[in-house]
């Protein structure tokens, strides 16, 4: 999600929870995204919140779209052939 801006927190765990095989707890979501930021994937920034405390924004970083691009790769090509699979397989039962 964050391939298409910056979202807070709390906001990527609510966006993550709209999908059940996603669903992640805020103790889960924290330590992920400090870890995306030390590995530099990430970067984050404070912002004023029109209702409540500042928020911290989170944002890919240039290697971060990278590694997303890289990944999306991947993906794509998994779920090609997994669908590939799957469909041989259910012609042939």
């Amino acid at each position: 999600m964050l391939h298409t801006g910056e979202a807070y927190g709390a906001e990527i765990v609510d966006r993550l929870c709209e999908y059940p095989g996603l669903a992640i707890s805020a103790g889960t979501a924290y330590p992920l995204l400090s870890r995306l930021k030390k590995a530099e994937l990430i970067t984050s920034e404070w912002q004023e919140s029109p209702v409540g405390p500042p928020r911290k924004y989170y944002r890919l970083s240039a290697a971060g779209v990278l590694a997303f691009t890289s990944m999306t790769k991947v993906w794509t090509a998994m779920k090609t052939d997994m669908d590939d699979l799957l469909g041989m397989s259910a012609t042939n039962d």
